[in-house]
């Protein structure tokens, strides 16, 4: 596997609608923290663990929290 294969990045940008399991950045370390309705695989892709939006917040002057809040049920 070659360097520019690994295929990293945002998936899902902020406002965007996700559904459970859907990847939303894949990284090598921690630059982006898992939160609320996320989950941190081992290789430190964050995914959603709930249908909902996203949102990209700071959570240091060097870290960013990703966070899904969960869409309300329709009825």
């Amino acid at each position: 596997m070659c360097i520019r294969d690994r295929r990293l990045g945002v998936k899902a940008g902020d406002g965007e609608l996700v559904s459970a399991g859907s990847i939303i950045v894949r990284q090598r370390g921690m630059t982006f923290l898992s939160g609320p309705g996320t989950g941190l695989g081992k290789d430190y892709t964050v995914f959603a663990t709930v249908d909902g939006r996203v949102h990209f917040e700071h959570a240091r002057k060097d870290k960013k929290r990703v966070r899904v809040e969960a869409a309300a049920a329709a009825s």
